[in-house]
């Protein structure tokens, strides 16, 4: 995949998990290193569970990165929440 392609990949499931997760914060740029993140981290997941990572630009892609993305949200909302 081409890095346009995991820029583009990468927003779009940013944004998806903020609003699965109820995240206001990262900004724009936050937003997709958060989706890339959750690509690398969702790609990881589903390789270790017997199934293919991020290949190429897709919707499965994009679903593989959301969910990495949810839950690098959720993890961080976690982490976040017991310093306030």
């Amino acid at each position: 995949m081409s890095w346009l392609s995991w820029i583009v990949v990468g927003f779009v499931a940013g944004v998806l998990a903020k609003l699965v997760t109820g995240q206001d914060r990262p900004g724009c740029l936050g937003t997709v290193f958060v989706g890339i993140l959750g690509g690398l981290l969702g790609g990881a997941i589903f390789t270790a569970a017997g199934d293919e990572g991020i290949n190429d630009f897709s919707i499965r892609s994009m679903l593989v990165a959301f969910v990495g993305a949810t839950i690098l949200l959720f993890v961080w909302g976690l982490i976040t929440s017991r310093r306030d």
